[in-house]
């Protein structure tokens, strides 16, 4: 028997603002793992196939060339259709897509597992990334219209983004464990198990979310939208593999910034716009995406120039190395354990601005790597402080790009929200690649070294740019009470004449 809509949120069935949860019941607690495992299962997907990419060109015949095509046809989908997905799952049902995005995960993985041709592996990976533009902001926005604003959804919100930020390092590690003990197929088996046990469960716990009257869908908009951002995306792509200056990067960004600005217009004049103008207007959620764009280009871009390190400089092999990230992960998970409690102390916009200064603190302190095995301390003691200030960030980001909306409009702050979490991941490493070529002069370790410190350099300058534009274009949002009393000296007058304690007012 589904949970009812009282039951599950603390709502009243009509929608109106009820009684706050206090704590996670049971079956709150159940559609969250659900929900948590899932988005753990696509961030791990993003990475495992990495280091598994030349055993996979060996054993289909792959050509050296096309190789980078299993992870391209994959991005490409899984950015440039999300916010499309995002705003169907609002019209016609976050669950109903949330499943079906699973269906189809569960079978292109088999597929992928079971290919026996470039070819087949390659549709494969399209329909996964398809699935996970899908699964994605449904997942997302079922969790916002779950748990109401406040304690529940920061804590929700908290855990969601460290598990998502740990398993872009989980799937890279993962990927080298399944591929050197069993097969890299394995890599996508592992999919099969959990999308199946999502799928039974989840129809008993999980309400369907829709609004009664459905509005039509925007066709001129979700086109234009889809193959711009597709167009962005192959560009950024490109310019990793072949540089920024290549005429494929340039006519590819060209053409999806002209298409993205013909979706503005079109989204001005149409009667039921994709993206309301009005919604992206909110400085909320522009502003609150601008810094997650920044988050997510910075801290998952700095795996690149360190798996450099570890390997090329300090002589580490590939397991080494993927474990050692480990320590990025954890700095990860325990700023999304902590950050709800930040965000509930401080405000949105105060954990935002300690969580990318102390990521642009750690980052920036990377630049004094050495040539030795004896500078991994810092290597691995920045990673896990940067990791922490990080997903305080990206709590923070999350928060505030959905608050302040109605159900009806999650699906869409949640489809950009994915969105701008995809374009970061895919934006930031050809920065970083092309920063490291450009620092690097000469040849052997020491010239790798140079052109690394360069790159990280840059990715830290990224991170403070991310914190002024937070700083100068978001609001002040702590509690009132809180700001009242910093403001007038009354909480420390309280405090001494309580002995050190706030008393409860009758």
């Amino acid at each position: 028997m589904s949970v009812t809509d009282t039951e599950a949120t603390g709502r009243a069935p009509g929608g109106g603002a009820g009684p706050e949860p206090a704590v996670l019941t049971r079956r709150l607690r159940l559609v969250l793992v659900l929900l948590l495992t899932t988005q753990f299962m696509l961030a791990v997907d993003f990475a495992i196939l990495n280091v598994a990419l030349p055993v996979i060109g060996r054993g289909l015949g792959f050509p050296l060339a096309h190789l980078q095509w299993i992870g391209t046809s994959f991005a490409l989908c899984a950015a440039g259709f999300t916010l499309l997905f995002g705003r169907v799952a609002d019209l016609f049902g976050r669950r109903r897509l949330f499943l079906g995005g699973l269906v189809v995960l569960g079978v292109s993985s088999l597929v992928g597992g079971l290919a026996q041709s470039p070819g087949m592996l390659i549709v494969a990976r399209v329909c996964q990334g398809l699935a996970t533009a899908a699964v994605t902001p449904a997942a997302l926005s079922l969790m916002t219209t779950s748990f109401p604003e406040g304690p529940l959804r920061r804590k929700a919100l908290g855990l969601n983004g460290a598990l998502m930020s740990s398993g872009f390092t989980t799937g890279a590690v993962l990927g080298g464990v399944l591929t050197d003990l069993l097969s890299w197929r394995w890599a996508f088996f592992i999919n099969v198990p959990v999308a199946l046990a999502v799928l039974v469960i989840a129809p008993r716990v999980i309400e369907e979310s829709r609004p009664e009257k459905r509005p039509e869908l925007d066709v001129p908009g979700a086109v234009s939208v889809t193959l711009g951002l597709l167009a962005v995306v192959f560009g950024l792509t490109q310019a990793g593999e072949q540089g920024w200056s290549s005429p494929g990067a340039l006519l590819s960004l060209v053409a999806g910034v002209v298409l993205l600005v013909v979706f503005y217009f079109v989204e001005r004049k149409v009667a039921a716009p994709l993206v309301p103008l009005g919604v992206l207007g909110k400085r909320s959620v522009a502003w609150g995406n601008v810094a997650g764009l920044f988050a997510f280009a910075t801290f998952t871009s700095l795996v690149f120039p360190l798996t450099l390190y570890l390997q090329d400089v300090l002589g580490f092999s590939a397991l080494v190395a993927g474990l050692s990230l480990g320590f990025l992960g954890l700095g990860t998970v325990t700023g999304g354990v902590t950050a709800s409690r930040v965000i509930g102390r401080f405000g949105t916009r105060t954990t935002l601005l300690l969580g990318g200064s102390l990521q642009a603190v750690f980052t920036a302190a990377l630049v004094c790597l050495g040539a030795d095995r004896s500078w991994m301390w810092l290597m691995l003691f920045a990673g896990f402080a940067g990791g922490i200030g990080n997903m305080l960030a990206i709590v923070g980001f999350m928060v505030t790009a959905t608050s302040g909306l109605a159900d009806h409009e999650q699906g869409l702050a949640t489809g950009l929200a994915t969105m701008t979490q995809q374009v970061g991941i895919t934006l930031g490493t050809p920065v970083m690649s092309a920063a490291a070529t450009t620092a690097m002069t000469g040849s052997g370790a020491v010239a790798v070294l140079g052109g690394l410190k360069g790159a990280i350099g840059v990715n830290a300058a990224l991170v403070l740019l991310g914190v002024l534009s937070s700083a100068l274009f978001l609001r002040d949002d702590r509690p009132a009470a809180l700001r009242a009393s910093r403001r007038s000296g009354h909480g420390r007058s309280a405090r001494r004449k309580g002995g050190g304690r706030f008393r409860p007012v009758a």
